[in-house]
């Protein structure tokens, strides 16, 4: 698969946190990112799309009509990734076992 069409994922979250939000410093505080870090992987994933996202009034981002229609674009994929990745450690996480116990017990009784 060539992935050098793909935005990066960094600039996908900064946008869809940015849509849900309706704000770049909220969805910084989410992302653990700089207000202006956020601003910058939107406007860099803008400028790979070819079309502004979000109409940037005075404190207030609205998402524009490209923004609308490729938010759900995005989440879609989002949760295919996180319900594709639950599915895969869920398959492996089922076969082991964690047993915590002091370490007298461990070696008399586990050994």
């Amino acid at each position: 698969m060539n992935t050098s069409n793909l935005p990066p994922l960094t600039w996908l979250r900064a946008f869809e946190a940015g849509a849900r939000h309706l704000s770049f410093t909220r969805a910084a505080n989410e992302l653990n990112l700089t207000q202006s870090a956020v601003s910058q992987h939107v406007r860099s994933l803008e400028s790979f799309l070819g079309r502004d996202l979000f109409i940037r009034k005075a404190r207030v981002l609205e998402l524009t009509e490209a923004g609308a229609n490729y938010l759900p674009v995005v989440r879609e994929a989002f949760d295919l990734i996180r319900t594709g990745t639950q599915a895969f450690v869920g398959v492996d996480r089922g076969r082991h076992l964690v047993l915590q116990c002091n370490m007298a017990f461990s070696v008399f009784w586990l050994a």
